[in-house]
This record gives structure tokens, C-alpha cells and sequence, in this order.
């Protein structure tokens, strides 16, 4: 065997110890994924914990209550299987609040979508003061729901209220904006007015639009509208996507402004306008006004379902337009 043909072998601890050199210790692959998973789990039990014991506990007493006739304070309650389901799927006021909340988000999602994006392309221009206008436009998406429903009330208020202030300084008579048929557009107005919430989420999609794309299709002769609709819609499908589902899942639960902008009959009883009175204010008239613990379980256990089935549908319908810069599929 000549020098050439000597295998070279790898000095030993006492050789790179005479060397000067540090051995190298490696851990076995097992215990340093072993180590990782408990790092993992350690630092989200805290969540773990609170989703156990706030979200899954509640929804499995919910499960339980919708199969009983269960009031909130009578002891004598009975199991009736699936009677509360049997009832809400043949009683019209059901299916007409869905419906109700239904053409609600069909309407306010893709309203408070576009406000939202339009929001973000201008505050993302180099204007000046442009960190002032965001804080601006940002403030009503921080305000809680319950003073924005005070907000509206007062300005929509049928005797004081400045929206019929100003229709007074034109001639124009005294609008009841908290009744029939007008009630809806306020409850509108009023998710508009915290779109501010969608405008940072936009404007961080469109911060990460890559510049080069802009620049090339301005070069070729793209004009701004093309470009938008070409190249940073494209982009931006995975946020817009975000934003749909999140706000459908959110305006088929719209509760509070619907509560508090109602306005107060002279009797003191507060109306709920017909076209307010959607699936979660009947909701919340079977548990709270009807003491009917187990239909308005079974009411929010379907909600539930649907809100399932239609996210599904949604990720099915955009599954070839929504472009995303990583295949969500592909494995790492």
C-alpha cells in the first residue's frame, strides 16, 4: 500500500488533546428532540391550559345543555336528545335571523375589505405625516364596541342626534335612523368606521410586496391600475383571504352594536328593529329574555357547524387564486 492509499482516520480525544484542540461531544439526535418537545410544551401550556379550560370546557357544557331543557335556575330539567335540534331546524324565526346575519356578511365583509385596502395604499404613499394619519385612521378599530354602539346612538339619535342636525340645516326632515328600514346602514357604518383594524393588516401585505415587481411592470409600461391588479392583489390574495374568513366568522356573531343602538320605544322597552334582529340577538333572546338554555345552545352549536362549512367552502372556491410565495403543502 503506497502513502496515497492510507485511509485517513480521525484523531481521538488524547490526539486533539495533545494538539490543543477541543473535542467535539454531540448529544444523541433523541435527547435533543426529546429537550425540544418539552421546550415546546413548557412554553405553551399557559395556552394549552387557558384553551382547555375557556374554550373546549364551555363548548362541551354548551354540547351537553343543548340536549336538555336545562333554564339557567330551575333544577327540574330533563335530557330530550335531539329535540332543541328537531325544533330550531322547523321554526322560521331561525332560519330568518340567518338569513338576516347572512346577507349582513355578504355585505360588510367585502365593504370593510375594500375601505380597509384602500386605507392601506394610501397611508402607505410617502406623505407626510403619514405615521399621524395612520394613528388617526387606526384609533376607531381600538375603541371598544360597546362605546362605538354609544357613538352611533348619539349621532344617529331620531331627536338630538347630528345626522338629523345636519339634515335639518338642509330643509330635510328628521330621519329615524335606529328604526325600520335605515337601522341596517348604520349598523353598516358602524363596522366601517373600525376598518382601520383591516387597514394595518393590508398595510403590512402591501410593505411586503417586493419593490423589483413595481418597478419592472412600471418600466414595461404597466399603468398604476394594472399593476395594483396584477401584481399586488396577486400578492396580497393570501391576506385578502385572512381577512374574509376572520370577518365572516366575526359578522355572523355581531351582537353588541346591534344591542346598544337600538332605539328605546316611549315605553322604555328597548325595540330591536326587524331587519337588526339577526342570529345572535335571537341568540341571545332565547337565553337571556326566554331562559331557554338548551335551544340557544343548540342555536350556537349549529352556528358553529356553519361557520365550519362555509370556511371550508371559502378555502375550496379561492384555493386557485390565493398565491402563496411557499406552497402551504409542502413539506419541510
Amino acid at each position: 500500500m503506497t502513502v496515497s492509499q492510507i485511509p485517513e482516520v480521525a484523531p481521538g480525544p488524547r490526539a486533539a488533546a495533545r494538539s490543543g484542540a477541543a473535542p467535539s461531544v454531540s448529544l444523541p439526535r433523541t435527547s435533543m428532540t426529546a429537550r425540544r418537545h418539552r421546550a415546546f410544551y413548557l412554553f405553551t401550556s399557559p395556552w394549552i391550559i387557558g384553551f382547555l379550560l375557556l374554550t373546549v370546557g364551555p363548548m362541551a357544557y354548551a354540547l351537553w345543555l343543548s340536549f336538555t331543557t336545562y333554564d339557567g335556575i330551575s333544577p327540574k330539567w330533563r335530557y330530550v336528545g335531539l329535540d332543541n335540534y328537531r325544533e330550531l331546524l322547523s321554526d322560521p324565526v331561525t332560519w330568518d335571523s340567518l338569513s338576516r346575519a347572512g346577507v349582513f356578511a355578504l355585505t360588510s365583509v367585502p365593504l370593510s375589505i375594500v375601505a380597509g385596502l384602500a386605507l392601506a395604499v394610501l397611508v402607505n404613499r410617502p406623505l407626510k405625516a403619514r405615521g399621524l394619519f395612520r394613528t388617526l385612521l387606526y384609533l376607531p378599530a381600538v375603541v371598544p364596541p360597546v362605546g362605538a354602539g354609544l357613538i352611533f346612538k348619539q349621532l344617529f339619535n331620531r331627536d338630538s342626534g347630528a345626522a338629523n342636525g345636519v339634515l335639518n340645516i338642509f330643509g330635510i326632515d328628521a330621519v329615524a335612523w335606529l328604526d325600520d328600514p335605515y337601522a341596517r346602514y348604520v349598523i353598516l357604518m358602524a363596522v366601517l368606521w373600525g376598518a382601520g383594524n383591516i387597514m394595518i393588516i393590508s398595510l403590512a401585505g402591501l410593505q411586503d410586496v417586493p419593490r423589483e415587481l413595481h418597478e419592472a411592470a412600471r418600466i414595461d409600461g404597466a399603468s398604476p391600475w394594472r399593476t395594483f391588479r396584477s401584481i399586488t392583489v396577486p400578492l396580497l390574495s393570501p391576506v385578502l383571504l385572512f381577512q374574509a374568513v376572520t370577518g365572516m366568522i366575526a359578522s355572523v356573531q355581531t351582537i353588541m352594536p346591534l344591542l346598544i343602538a337600538s332605539d328605546p320605544t316611549p315605553k322604555g322597552v328597548t325595540a330591536i328593529p326587524q331587519t337588526n334582529y339577526m342570529y345572535m340577538m335571537h341568540v341571545f333572546a332565547e337565553y337571556f329574555a326566554l331562559g331557554r338554555y338548551g335551544y340557544a345552545s343548540a342555536l350556537l352549536w349549529i352556528l358553529f357547524v356553519l361557520i365550519l362549512i362555509v370556511t371550508g367552502l371559502i378555502f375550496k372556491a379561492t384555493s386557485g387564486v390565493v398565491f402563496y410565495n411557499v406552497d402551504p403543502e409542502a413539506k419541510k
